[in-house]
C-alpha cells in the first residue's frame, strides 16, 4: 500500500468534481481527484450527452420518414430510409469519447493528479482508493465529496434483463418493438420520445394523474399534445408492478385497482434518481444528512470540518450545471476566497419535444410565497421564426411582482428553446424587470421575440397579439 498526500482531494470526476478539480488547479492548489469510471460522471458518459445525441439523431430520423411517407409541407420527398442502429450508437459514442479526452486533458493542464479507483474513507482526512495496482491512501486537507447520483429502482422490478434503466437505455444495440417506459417524467419521456421517432411503439406508464408532474400543466400540455401525435401511448394514475409469469410482460395498476399487463421488450425504468452514498465508507463519518442527502451550508461545507459536498449528493436540484457551480465555487473557498452561494436562479431544461425551460419561479410558487404576480404568456402560433420551423406548439411566459415589475421567473416550451435558457437567467440574475425585456430589441425573426412581447404584454400593449 502507498501513500500520498494533497491539499484538496476530490472523490468523483463529474461536472461537478471535475470542474472543481480544474478551478482548484488553476488557483495553484494541489489537487488529486479519484474517479472509479471514465472522467465526466453520469452526464458525460450515460447521461445528459449522450441521450442528446440519440434525441437529434432520432429527430433527422423522422425527419427523412416523414418526407419518405409524404408527410412534409415543404415539397420535399425522399426513399423510405434505413436506420443502421449500432453505427448511430458509435456515433454517440465517439462525442462521450472526445469529451472524456477533453475533460481527461483539462484537469492534467490544471496540474490535477487522476488516479482511476474506487475510494473508501477510512477517517476525515484520509481515503482509500483500490485501483488496479493495488491499494492506495491519500492523505488531504480538504475534501470534497462529489460522487453524483444513481438510477432508483422499483423494488419488484430490480434492474436486470429487460428491466434497464436510462444507463442500459443508451446502451442498446438495437431499437425494441416494443418499449414501456415506467416513469413520465423528463427522463423517460426524452428517451421514449427519441425511441417511438426511430420506430418503437411506446408506452408511458405514470403513477401521477399526468405526465411530467414536475412541471406546471400549462408548460406540459404542448408536450402530451406532441406525443400522441408520434402514436405513444400515455397511461397516467397507472402504477408498474411486477413482471409476468414468462417474464415477456410488465404488470400494471390503474388508480382504480384494475390489473392487467403489458407486452415489451424493454422496460424502462425512470422514476427517479438517489444520491450514490454507499460503497464510499461514508457511515465511518459523522455527516448531518437531509433524508438521504448531505446536508450542507451556503458554502458547500458539511457538518464536519474540512469536508465539502457538491452536486447530487446534496439534494435538488440534481442538475449538472448546479453542481458545476458549486464546484467552482468551493475551488475558490479553498483557496481562501470569500464565497456564498447566492443564486437567483437555476435553470432546469426537459429535452422533450418541444422542449421545456423553467427558470426561477412559476406563477403559482411566487402566489405561494407572498408576491402579487403579474402574468402573460406570448404563443409561438404568433411568432414568424416558429411558423417558418413548422411548429408553432408552446410560448413563452413570464412572471413578475404587479408593484415594481421585478421578474422573479420565466417559463417556455417550444422547439429548440433550450437555447433561450441562458437569457431567461441572466434577466433574473441581473434583477431585470418587465420595462428591461421590453425596452430590449430583440431580433426579428426568432423565437427570443416571444419573451419580447410576454413582456410588452404584460405592461399592457403587445403588438403582434
Amino acid at each position: 500500500m502507498t501513500e500520498i498526500a494533497c491539499k484538496l482531494l476530490v472523490i468523483g470526476a463529474g461536472p461537478g468534481g471535475y470542474t472543481c478539480a480544474i478551478r482548484a488547479g488553476q488557483l495553484g492548489i494541489d489537487t488529486i481527484i479519484v474517479e472509479a469510471g471514465k472522467p465526466g460522471g453520469t452526464c458525460l458518459n450515460v447521461g445528459c450527452i449522450p441521450s442528446k445525441a440519440l434525441i437529434h439523431a432520432a429527430s433527422e430520423y423522422e425527419t427523412i420518414a416523414g418526407a419518405a411517407e409524404g408527410k412534409s409541407a415543404l415539397g420535399i420527398s425522399a426513399a423510405k430510409p434505413s436506420l443502421d442502429f449500432a453505427k448511430t450508437i458509435a456515433w454517440k459514442d465517439g462525442i462521450v469519447r472526445r469529451l472524456n479526452g477533453g475533460v481527461a486533458g483539462l484537469l492534467k493542464k490544471a496540474g490535477v493528479r487522476h488516479i482511476a479507483g474506487h475510494a473508501r474513507f477510512r477517517d476525515g482526512k484520509s481515503i482509500e482508493v483500490a485501483t488496479q495496482s493495488g491499494l492506495q491512501t491519500i492523505h488531504a486537507e480538504t475534501v470534497v465529496i462529489a460522487t453524483g447520483s444513481e438510477p432508483i429502482a422499483i423494488p419488484d422490478l430490480p434492474f436486470g434483463g429487460r428491466v434497464i434503466s436510462s444507463t442500459e437505455a443508451l446502451a442498446l444495440t438495437e431499437v425494441p418493438k416494443k418499449l414501456v417506459v415506467v416513469g413520465g417524467g423528463y427522463i423517460g419521456l426524452e428517451l421514449g420520445t427519441a425511441f417511438a421517432k426511430l420506430g418503437a411503439a411506446v408506452t408511458v406508464v405514470e403513477a401521477a394523474s399526468r405526465i411530467l408532474p414536475q412541471y406546471d400543466a400549462e408548460l406540459s400540455a404542448p408536450v402530451a399534445r406532441h406525443l400522441g401525435a408520434l402514436g405513444i401511448a400515455i397511461l397516467t394514475g397507472t402504477k408498474a408492478k411486477t413482471l409476468g409469469a414468462d417474464g415477456t410482460a410488465l404488470m400494471i395498476e390503474t388508480s382504480s385497482g384494475e390489473q392487467r399487463t403489458l407486452d415489451a421488450d424493454q422496460i424502462l425504468v425512470t422514476i427517479g434518481r438517489k444520491p450514490a452514498t454507499s460503497r464510499f465508507g461514508l457511515e465511518s463519518l459523522d455527516l448531518d444528512m437531509t433524508d438521504s442527502f448531505i446536508r450542507i451550508d451556503d458554502r458547500c461545507r458539511t457538518s464536519m470540518h474540512g469536508i465539502f459536498a457538491i452536486g447530487d449528493i446534496t439534494g435538488e436540484p440534481m442538475l449538472a450545471h448546479r453542481a458545476m457551480a458549486q464546484g467552482e465555487m468551493v475551488a475558490e473557498i479553498v483557496a481562501g476566497q470569500r464565497r456564498a452561494w447566492d443564486r437567483v436562479s437555476i435553470p432546469a431544461i426537459c429535452f422533450t419535444d418541444p422542449e421545456i425551460v423553467t427558470v426561477g419561479l412559476s406563477p403559482s410558487e411566487a402566489s405561494s410565497k407572498g408576491f402579487d404576480v403579474k402574468t402573460d404568456l406570448f404563443p409561438f402560433k404568433a411568432n414568424g421564426r416558429a411558423m417558418t420551423l413548422q411548429r408553432e406548439d408552446g410560448f413563452i411566459r413570464t412572471v413578475a411582482r404587479a408593484d415594481n415589475h421585478l421578474l422573479l421567473g420565466i417559463q417556455g416550451v417550444g422547439v429548440g428553446i433550450a437555447e433561450l435558457s441562458a437569457v431567461f437567467s441572466l434577466a433574473l440574475e441581473m434583477g431585470a424587470r418587465l420595462e428591461d425585456i421590453a425596452m430590449t430589441i430583440h431580433a426579428h425573426p426568432t423565437q427570443s421575440e416571444a419573451f419580447h412581447e410576454a413582456a410588452l404584454k404584460s405592461l399592457g400593449h403587445a403588438i403582434h397579439i
